[in-house]
């Protein structure tokens, strides 16, 4: 029974660090560049714009 749990528990942070690594993304684009479709499209690659921004800058 506790396997079913921790799984779930598993499931339920990776669903919360994608939606956080999308939200942090489209919050830098749109400070950074002032383009609300900018932002959609940053927010699209997630945490591969919040990595490759914090590596450029």
């Amino acid at each position: 029974m506790e396997g079913k749990n921790t799984k779930n528990k598993i499931g339920e942070t990776a669903k919360s660090g994608i939606t956080f690594g999308s939200a942090l993304a489209m919050v830098i684009s749109y400070v950074n560049w002032h383009s609300i479709g900018w932002a959609i499209i940053h927010g699209l690659f997630s945490w591969g714009y919040v990595i490759y921004f914090f590596l450029r800058y």
